[in-house]
């Protein structure tokens, strides 16, 4: 029996092969929190019956069901997978590296049809009972991955569900030994593409990829449920860098609004060979939006730069994950 609080809480995750269609997890994350919820429409009957003060219980019905939610977690070295496909869109399958333990996961920027998943959580009772509470047809509408100096690196998926299905066994969670990638880790570079050189005084770092879908398709026929969600709008990448006032790198491309390729890269421990431990997110084309640098005290000048991620017309973004998984 779990533990009766948040310490008994687990979360599984699996890819679909159809919308909405459960299946059991075999792999699970370590969060750090969840606000995924059922969320469903109701609808009151307003009839008038003589003398009755109060609405009827069984004229109210509902209408329609859905689910959504965020879940948040540090980035780690293992178990990624799912969430950057679900993310970024592209079927990946890991490269071996070599002849070594080390896998290489490239998620290029790509549509996100198709890609739904079933995520599983176990929400203990205070009796130390955990119960099952497994979303269907869950979408990842955007992705917020974020360092700063004694950070670790976190990530944020924003979710829309078909539904949450309560009726499923609970999957016995098992974890691999895991660890998060963090602030001492982290290189920030700009640059031409594919020979981006890396930027001195950065304190902080963003990225948001925001993947906007038509999440309203209830029709007639479909028990009050949604349809799989369609794009309907370009990807959004957004972020921020603050940084120290080291050197005019940044200030000059916000003046001249310059196009620039931006890698935001974490190295860990070696793996084998030539191989470490990588989550690489590359924006092949960003210009800086705001963040010119203030002088507003006596203390070292901190300009932070909002940037927008576009595309330069031949490479899209990408997040490279090297690991020794050998699946997504």
């Amino acid at each position: 029996m779990a533990i009766g609080s948040g310490l008994g809480a687990q979360l599984g995750i699996a890819a679909e092969s159809t919308y909405g269609t459960f299946v059991a997890p075999t792999k699970f994350s370590e969060f750090t929190k969840e606000s995924l919820a059922l969320k469903k429409t109701t609808a009151q009957s307003a009839g008038i019956a003589a003398g009755r003060l109060l609405p009827l219980s069984s004229r109210r019905v509902v209408t329609r069901q859905e689910a959504a939610g965020s879940v948040d977690m540090e980035v780690a070295n293992k178990g990624m997978g799912l969430w950057l496909q679900g993310l970024m869109g592209t079927s990946v399958t890991p490269v071996q590296q070599g002849v070594t333990t080390a896998y290489l996961q490239t998620h290029t920027l790509a549509s996100v049809a198709g890609k739904s998943l079933t995520i599983q959580l176990g929400v203990p009772l205070t009796t130390g009972t955990v119960t099952d509470k497994s979303f269907v047809g869950c979408r990842i509408t955007s992705g917020e991955f974020s360092c700063g100096v004694g950070e670790m690196l976190t990530a944020s998926f924003e979710i829309d569900a078909k539904n949450c299905d309560e009726s499923q066994t609970l999957a016995a969670a098992s974890y691999s030994n895991m660890s998060p990638f963090h602030f001492a880790q982290l290189t920030a570079k700009a640059g031409t593409y594919s020979s981006e050189v890396a930027l001195d005084g950065v304190r902080k770092v963003s990225c948001k990829i925001e993947r906007p879908q038509d999440v309203e398709r209830f029709y007639a026929g479909q028990a009050g449920l949604k349809k799989e969600p369609i794009e309907n709008d370009q990807v959004k990448i957004t972020g921020n860098i603050e940084t120290d006032y080291v050197a005019t790198t940044l200030d000059d491309l916000h003046t001249s609004d310059a196009a620039t390729s931006l890698v935001l890269e974490w190295v860990g421990p070696l793996i084998a060979s030539t191989f470490y431990e990588t989550f690489r997110i590359t924006l092949p084309a960003v210009k800086l939006d705001e963040g010119p640098p203030v002088v507003d005290g006596f203390g070292v000048v901190k300009p932070t730069f909002n940037y927008t991620g576009l595309y330069d017309g031949t490479n899209q973004p990408k997040i490279e994950y090297i690991s020794t998984d050998t699946t997504v």
